[in-house]
């Protein structure tokens, strides 16, 4: 598929999404050099592998360019089979790889991936899959509400045994989300909500460090050197940049004063080094990038393909507005990295192949 063959939504989606990869490209390199030459002598480590996986991700989103998405219906159950497999081997010893206290990552040989983040992809297929099977039955409650409803609490119920509230998080609102927008009667939900509402004031104000990260979002001054010392790096990183930057390559928080810099907190980077510009651009790109998503949703031919592209692209926004509220104090902090910038080489892959899929369904 050419560029002149694209619709103007697929275009302007192409070329917003490029420009996020080429930001990504660049200031993962400027926020992680230094912690990269310092842990592993090589000041382009993390530039290197994320552009091992930024082509990974182009080879497999042209396989997906060429090939009809409907074909995805096909494999929706091995896909759900597959994200199933992939978040129980992430809680199996010696083969789930634990990461700042949960076991994220999976570690094959020489293969590493985090399964939250293609089972929230494979989760999309699938359900929008048997949302489309189940149109004439969509308002029954066993049949047009369970089904969906069950696969979502049972992955989202893996998710949180790693632990991983924020991506549990994302993926049960993607798939209400994609449940509402279908005719499913979200009125059956409500018997739900009477257990589950305890059982999220437990894992949120009953487990330490998340009780701790509440407390120093309310108050993050009230413990400057502990819980509170990551979000207050970001606060000095985004207030020292500024309207218009230091500069690029010239941010003081990178110089391990902010963790995670090339991940989670990369936006506050940009807003150091790009000011306040910079990180209304980048706002700017997501909501223009999520418009266009959107419009592709409604113009879809089919329903399958509407309840794909709402999914992919609901999934997309609704990380980039937790990432951006993390890094600002909006919200307590969050391990979700910002699509198509922070360093992440599965996210990374795994965004690449929705925008040719939204692609692909643009131009069907």
């Amino acid at each position: 598929m050419k560029l002149e063959d694209l619709n103007r939504d697929s275009q302007h989606l192409l070329i917003i999404a490029s420009i996020l990869v080429c930001v990504g490209i660049v200031m993962i390199y400027s926020a992680s050099s230094c912690y990269a030459y310092e842990r592993y002598s090589d000041s382009a480590y993390y530039l290197k592998r994320h552009m091992m996986h930024f082509l990974l991700g182009l080879f497999l989103a042209n396989f997906f360019l060429k090939k009809d998405y409907k074909q995805l219906k096909k494999y929706s159950r091995i896909f759900l089979a597959i994200s199933i497999i992939g978040l129980i081997l992430a809680l199996v010893p010696g083969i789930g790889r634990e990461a700042g206290g949960a076991k994220r990552w999976v570690k094959l040989g020489f293969i590493g991936f985090q399964p939250s983040e293609f089972a929230g992809f494979f989760l999309i297929v699938y359900i929008a899959d048997i949302l489309d099977r189940k149109q004439p039955v969509i308002r029954s409650f066993l049949r047009g509400f369970m089904p969906p409803l069950a696969v979502l609490g049972f992955s989202v119920l893996l998710v949180l045994m790693q632990p991983d509230l924020g991506s549990s998080i994302c993926i049960l609102a993607v798939g209400f989300v994609m449940m509402f927008v279908s005719g499913v009667n979200m009125a059956y939900i409500i018997p739900f909500l009477i257990p589950v509402i305890p059982i999220f004031y437990l894992l949120i104000f009953k487990v330490a460090y998340r009780m701790r990260r509440i407390v120093s979002y309310l108050d993050p001054w009230s413990d400057t050197q502990g819980a509170g010392f990551q979000i207050i790096q970001s606060f000095l990183a985004l207030g020292s940049g500024g309207i218009f930057g230091l500069g690029l390559g010239c941010s003081k928080q990178k110089l391990f004063y902010l963790p995670q810099a090339h991940t989670d907190f990369i936006f506050s980077i940009i807003g150091e080094e790009a000011g306040l510009i910079g990180t209304l651009s980048i706002v700017v790109l997501f909501v223009m990038f999520v418009w266009l998503g959107i419009q592709i949703s409604i113009k879809a031919k089919d329903l399958f393909g509407r309840f794909l592209a709402l999914g992919i692209i609901t999934s997309i926004g609704l990380k980039a507005i937790i990432n951006i509220a993390v890094s600002t104090g909006a919200i307590p902090t969050k391990g979700l990295p910002l699509p198509f910038i922070s360093y992440g080489g599965t996210a990374m892959i795994f965004n690449i192949i929705a925008v040719a899929i939204l692609i692909n369904i643009s131009n069907s």
